[in-house]
């Protein structure tokens, strides 16, 4: 099965974010992608962390999820929307969520950012709890690819990353490929974001795709961009530093199933 991962260096402005993904996804379907992965934050990255209310919008509708239904029907894609921002408990929040498109272009899945983002060191500062309310709920949902063969998604979200036990509990409910879509700060990401994946790779013996954003966006911040995809044994099987761009490469049921049989480190888990 191929699959895509999208990188993008989203601006402020929604609707010339949505043509360029429109534009990264028509890319990938004719390179032969099945499965298409968006950034985190995709949509735009505003001016000002509030800047996600106002673009905010209820689960199942609103004019990014249905632009997000239409081009997965019209390509006839799996589609992850890396994230958008969804309406929380309270109007002063968003939840930070990832939703996946059937090629029908139903809404199979949503998974709600569970760990939020905080750094600072002096010079840059993120509070990501400011503005978004946490998720509760690891999430993996199964596609079927041209061929009939099935692949368990497990969901995450960027800052996830750093919490290898999400990933164990999604590796035991049977996930096969983890998706990671990101806004990587570039501090952080040169330090930490291609070790963090492949280690989760390498631990769960299972592909990784991680979608980032990566560049200088119009609001002043950079991300580190490094889209990724990684097989079973921690290997990058492709890559691209930065600027908008498609990351392509195979899922192989075979070669998953080679590294778990030399190296069967799952079956071998105690705790």
């Amino acid at each position: 099965m191929k699959i895509a991962a999208l990188q993008m260096v989203s601006g402020i402005q929604l609707q010339s974010n949505l043509a360029q993904a429109r534009q990264l996804m028509e890319q990938a379907a004719s390179l032969g992608a099945e499965l298409v992965v968006l950034p985190e934050y995709f949509c735009a990255m505003g001016a000002r962390d509030t800047d996600k209310i106002a673009y905010c919008e209820a689960f199942g509708v609103g004019p990014i999820q249905d632009f997000m239904a239409r081009a997965a029907r019209e390509l006839r894609l799996w589609v992850v929307a890396g994230t958008l921002p969804l309406q929380a408990d309270d109007a002063q929040h968003v939840l930070n969520t990832s939703l996946v498109y059937s090629p029908q272009g139903d809404c199979v899945a949503r998974y709600d950012k569970i760990h939020l983002f905080r750094f600072d060191n002096g010079r840059e500062h993120y509070a990501e709890s400011d503005v978004v309310q946490a998720g509760a709920q690891p999430v993996v949902c199964d596609i079927k690819a041209r061929n009939g063969e099935v692949w368990r998604l497990g969901l995450s979200v960027c800052y996830d990353l750093r919490f290898p036990e999400l990933y164990r509990m999604l590796s035991a409910q049977g996930a096969d490929l983890l998706l990671v879509p990101s806004a990587f700060t570039h501090t952080t990401g040169q330090a930490h974001w291609e070790i963090l994946l492949r280690a989760r790779a390498i631990e769960n013996q299972a592909y990784v795709l991680a979608p980032g954003q990566g560049g200088v966006h119009e609001n002043g911040r950079r991300t580190w961009g490094h889209s990724l995809l990684i097989d079973p044994w921690g290997e990058v099987m492709a890559l691209q530093a930065s600027g908008a761009g498609v990351v392509l490469g195979s899922l192989s049921r075979e070669r998953m199933q080679q590294v778990r049989q030399q190296l069967p480190a799952l079956t071998h888990r105690v705790l």
